[in-house]
């Protein structure tokens, strides 16, 4: 009974208010350590990309390697992704020059190609079905994918748009309060739901993140990027250990096990 209870959890958490509350922190994370690596410490944003790949594709190994659900190495993976996100957007936008309008397009685009894929070999794209290791690399590559387009929304919406970092975290949390009363009272699929959510989530933690780091004539609060990054992964390790953190229940699964 306890082998077929374990065979119908996902290696993914339950969503739940704590999971928004901790990808919020992590995509804000990803925005400040980002930029510490290619600006405060002058890597630049090609080899700030290459290393955060590397972490990103080591991680992901072992995430799909695990045999089960566990909450850290999940968290961390989510905040590699969202790192990655961050380099690879910025390098698209400011070094191949291709702009923040052209690379948003381009990379939903792509999201919408991983997803419509993920749909078409898989017959959906719910997260409750990441249990085998090839639903696991379209869960990761969309992931990943929105981590990035979210960078550069983040990014347009505050500079091109003319709103700043402030009011572009202002558009993007009241998205996400949409998002929460459409799933309130049941008028869109929960699956629909998630997604949109999980890319609105990482512009409001650009745009946060931004707001944090950035000098006061920007909009910013001139905050150190590496104290920043320090104090926001306390916060988010500190998420981790406090909210329930439990593995989310394949349906099919979950049905079998009854």
């Amino acid at each position: 009974m306890s082998s077929t209870m374990d065979s119908a959890l996902t290696k993914v958490p339950e969503v739940t208010l704590g999971f928004w509350i901790i990808k919020i922190a992590a995509t804000t994370l990803g925005e400040t350590g980002g930029d510490s690596v290619t600006m405060t410490l002058h890597w630049g944003y090609l080899a700030g990309t290459a290393l955060f790949f590397s972490l990103l594709v080591a991680l992901v190994g072992a995430q799909i390697v695990a045999k089960k659900f566990h909450p850290f190495l999940y968290w961390a993976t989510i905040v590699a992704s969202t790192t990655f996100g961050t380099t690879m957007a910025d390098f698209a936008d400011r070094s191949l020059g291709i702009g923040y309008t052209g690379g948003s397009s381009l990379l939903f685009l792509l999201l919408m190609a991983v997803l419509g894929l993920w749909y078409v070999t898989q017959g959906s794209i719910s997260v409750e079905t990441v249990s085998e290791p090839s639903v696991e690399a379209f869960y990761w590559a969309a992931i990943t994918v929105s981590q990035t387009l979210g960078t550069a929304l983040g990014d347009w919406m505050a500079d091109s748009t003319g709103l700043g970092y402030e009011g572009g975290a202002l558009v993007f949390g009241a998205g996400l309060a949409f998002l929460a009363a459409a799933y309130y009272w049941k008028v869109l699929s929960p699956v629909f739901l998630f997604w949109v959510a999980f890319i609105l989530t990482r512009p409001l933690g650009a745009t946060v993140g931004d707001l944090l780091d950035k000098p006061v004539s920007h909009g910013g609060f001139a905050l150190s990027r590496p104290l920043a990054s320090a104090v926001i992964a306390v916060f988010i390790v500190a998420c981790i250990l406090l909210l329930p953190q439990r593995a989310g229940i394949h349906p099919g699964q979950a049905q079998n096990a009854r």
